[in-house]
């Protein structure tokens, strides 16, 4: 029988944010870029995303969880794959950054 002591307990509480999200229920094409977007489509779409995030009640947990997971894709807590990039970079050199 397994010993079910060493596994960690519960972790829902860890997500439950994520239920909150003002992108709950929005269609993912408006946080993810489509494959060969770039220029002008590509930060309109962007900046929709964005102005879904701007009023969501967990846009800083949002935010906290794609830095700390290095989300490699898409919009997260208002923030663009190149806006986290240069986040993690200042947080990087001790420099404080500007959100997006």
């Amino acid at each position: 029988m397994t010993d079910l002591r060493r596994l960690p307990g519960p972790q829902a509480e860890k997500w439950e944010w994520q239920l909150l999200g003002s992108c709950r229920g929005k269609d993912t094409e408006l946080f993810f870029h489509p494959e060969g977007e770039r220029g002008p489509t590509r930060a309109r779409r962007e900046a929709a995303a964005k102005a879904v995030c701007a009023s969501c009640p967990v846009l800083a947990l949002c935010r906290e969880h794609a830095l700390a997971s290095r989300e490699p894709y898409g919009v997260w807590g208002g923030l663009s794959e190149h806006d986290r990039e240069a986040a993690l970079l200042a947080r990087a050199s001790g420099a404080v950054a500007v959100a997006g």
